[in-house]
């Protein structure tokens, strides 16, 4: 495997939900570094499963957020998602190739040329 990307720690076996469905993981970038997700999981989870405890900062006192409601209603769990500032990663699914940047306050529109 390669050693660039961040090692999970993802939950194989439930005692509740039982074990992880087998689902393809896929590549995609958080913040430059490249780690796997499960394809249709939540974002939030996989930045969980690999190690991430903070998806954003507030504005004000820059504070460190995550996953609070997990449902799409709190706005604790916003990343920036290929250029798109406010996303809630606790209800977006996780894609192959994704480019996540976790968020300062309110983020910034970052438009880049894909070629």
């Amino acid at each position: 495997m390669n050693s660039n990307i961040v090692k999970e720690r993802r939950i194989k076996d439930h005692p509740i939900l039982g074990p992880l469905p087998n689902v393809p993981g896929v590549i995609i970038t958080v913040d430059s570094k490249k780690i796997i997700g499960r394809r249709g999981e939540p974002i939030l989870a996989a930045l969980i499963a690999s190690g991430f405890d903070s998806t954003r900062t507030t504005e004000k006192l820059t504070a460190p957020r995550g996953l609070f409601c997990g449902i799409g209603v709190c706005t604790d769990c916003l990343v920036t998602v290929d250029g798109m500032p406010n996303v809630r990663s606790c209800v977006t699914p996780v894609e192959e190739g994704l480019a996540i940047q976790t968020q300062s306050g309110r983020g910034k529109w970052v438009h880049e040329a894909k070629e």
